[in-house]
């Protein structure tokens, strides 16, 4: 298989998976591998199978946030190798990271990289932008001190001596 069919079949694999996911299906053993490794940025983890990545990750994402509506803004594959960015739309509507239910409709910003290797997804490494998230909650983990304030200028970017 040249890489073009590859990168396809891969596409195709992800595609699938996410679809399923999006759908809120509960029988998504059927696209990853008995393997499979999910690795978050802080905050949101490592988990090293399947059931783990269910337990502590889809699951507690769904008792958070109701009313979801997943984004994929860009997609591509290159052989074994699949990528997007999105966002999720959705209402904090349970506990989440410690603040109670706010009913305030929030954007969760994602990316993922995914290995698919026999048809199946082995590794997915994965970012979410969850000090965004908890701003827009009210929570700001930068304490004041995020470089926005030298966007802003409200703060002088350090320079390098």
């Amino acid at each position: 298989m040249n890489k073009n069919e590859k990168s396809k079949e891969t596409y195709a694999v992800v595609r699938a998976m996410e679809d399923a996911l999006i759908a809120g299906s509960n029988d998504m053993g059927k696209y990853f591998h008995e393997k499979f490794r999910w690795m978050g940025n802080q905050g949101c983890g490592t988990k090293n199978s399947l059931e783990e990545f269910r337990n502590n990750w889809q699951l507690p994402l769904r008792a958070a946030f109701s009313d979801r509506k997943y984004n994929t803004d860009r997609f591509l594959a290159d052989g074994e190798w699949a990528a997007c960015f999105g966002h999720i739309d959705a209402v904090h509507s349970g506990e989440f990271m410690g603040i109670e239910p706010t009913n305030k409709r929030v954007k969760i910003h994602y990316t993922d990289f995914w290995e698919v290797k026999e048809g199946l997804i082995t590794d997915n490494w994965v970012t979410v932008d969850f000090p965004s998230v908890l701003a827009q909650l009210g929570v700001d983990v930068f304490n004041g001190q995020g470089w926005e304030s030298y966007d802003r200028g409200e703060k002088i970017p350090p320079k390098p001596e």
